[in-house]
């Protein structure tokens, strides 16, 4: 147990340092095996990398076609066509809340987050200066937007935090609509409550909109952009195909990708860059939560496991409870909602299916407890989609940290609170 805490201890220190989790996953797992009495070589060459590349091969498909979807609606404009749509028929005076809708709207068509923060930012800044709301509050309000209710609750979201329980549950994206549209609903409520709050406490202190200091400048809004109504159709066919349709999430993002080339066809010449950018960034993303399982499979096969284990099953009332806590504890470690997941499910997900086949637990409940969770502790302040958010627009932790604190880990948090409440209400 002493191990399985310093390799745990270890990771999140160094993780927090900005260390590659690439390379300092395996290295935390080797002082895991070494204080638990296992072989290093074959705890690496055969523990770990198995753990690793069963991970790649189950997910590489829909990591990759996910990022090419993102990109070629990047790069043709549509995700800003989607979100400048939306930003207007909102209004400017309600910017805070137009950001966070567009955000959600392209998260929840398939977008990755990371190009939504790019996509978004532009548009954020100019409506921010036309309502002349401080700078201070555009982390916050496309972080809620972006990495948490669309990326962990909403019934059948295609991002990857919603699939992985399928795997280890034999769920669908849909499971427990009940308590996703309850987290949902907390989330997006009380994140824009504070949100909206943190506004009028800047106003009443007389801070208002001040151009960025490095303004070569951000272009706020690109010429000549797709019709909106036709940039909204490959992010519903995804949505669809993958739900109504109950198609795999490999033809569900094809569908979208396809859709978005033909409806797009005029510019073409830039297929090629969106499908290069996209596959090359995949491969990073689906490294860092593959390193993270493979952690996790090291810490699953030493003897101090089975303490842990016991420890963490043995935590008192609902066993979701357990869940929850063992998935944002992890996640917090690795600064990774998908790592997380990954490990805590690797580690305790056939312990959980046993516990719902001997009490009569539905599945579902135990997804969505792992989908939402995995969204709670993970925005700590090394979390690589908050490092990327505060640098994309030019602020810092100090500035904008708590708004994303408080809007992707403490009310995401809350949320999880109140699902296990339903789901021992046998609201599911």
């Amino acid at each position: 147990m002493f191990g399985i805490i310093l390799g745990l201890a270890l990771l999140m220190i160094l993780a927090f340092r900005g260390w590659s989790i690439i390379w300092i996953a395996p290295i935390c797992a080797l002082v895991v095996a070494l204080t638990g009495g296992l072989e290093l070589l074959p705890a690496y060459t055969e523990t770990y990398m198995a753990g690793f590349v069963g991970f790649t091969q189950s997910w590489f498909p829909a990591f990759m076609l996910g990022a090419i979807f993102g990109k070629l609606m990047d790069l043709t404009g549509a995700a800003q066509s989607v979100a400048q749509f939306l930003v207007k028929t909102i209004g400017a005076k309600r910017a805070i809340l137009a950001v966070v809708i567009g955000c959600a709207v392209l998260t929840y068509g398939g977008i990755s987050l990371f190009v939504v923060v790019f996509a978004m930012y532009p548009i954020a800044l100019a409506l921010f200066r036309e309502a002349n709301i401080t700078r201070k509050l555009i982390p916050g309000s496309i972080a809620l937007g972006a990495f948490t209710f669309t990326m962990t609750a909403i019934p059948g979201t295609p991002q990857i935090q919603n699939l992985i329980p399928m795997d280890y549950f034999g769920t669908t994206p849909m499971a427990a609509p009940i308590m996703g549209i309850a987290g949902t609903l907390v989330m997006l409520g009380g994140g824009y409550a504070w949100l909206a709050w943190r506004h009028r406490k800047f106003e009443a202190k007389g801070e208002f909109f001040e151009e960025p200091k490095n303004k070569e400048e951000i272009e706020a809004v690109a010429e000549h952009l797709p019709n909106p109504l036709i940039s909204f159709l490959p992010l519903l066919s995804v949505i669809l195909t993958l739900n109504l349709l109950e198609w795999n999430i490999v033809p569900a993002l094809l569908s979208g990708i396809i859709l978005s080339m033909i409806l797009n066809i005029n510019v073409h010449k830039k297929f090629t860059e969106a499908i290069n950018s996209g596959a090359s960034g995949s491969v990073l993303a689906i490294i860092n939560t593959s390193a993270a399982v493979g952690f996790g499979s090291v810490v699953k096969a030493v003897p101090g496991f089975q303490t842990l284990t016991n420890l963490m099953l043995g935590i008192k009332g609902n066993p979701l409870i357990s869940e929850a806590v063992s998935v944002n504890v992890l996640a917090g470690a690795t600064g990774s909602a998908s790592g997380g997941m990954g490990i805590a499910l690797e580690a305790l997900g056939t312990k959980y299916s046993e516990i719902a086949a001997a009490t009569g637990m539905n599945l579902e409940a135990f997804h969505r407890i792992a989908s939402l969770s995995s969204g709670g502790l993970d925005t700590l302040p090394h979390n690589g989609a908050v490092l990327t958010l505060l640098a994309v627009t030019g602020l810092t932790h100090k500035d904008s940290y708590i708004d994303i604190f408080m809007t992707c880990t403490a009310i995401p948090v809350l949320s999880v609170v109140v699902a296990i409440i339903l789901a021992s209400m046998g609201l599911v």
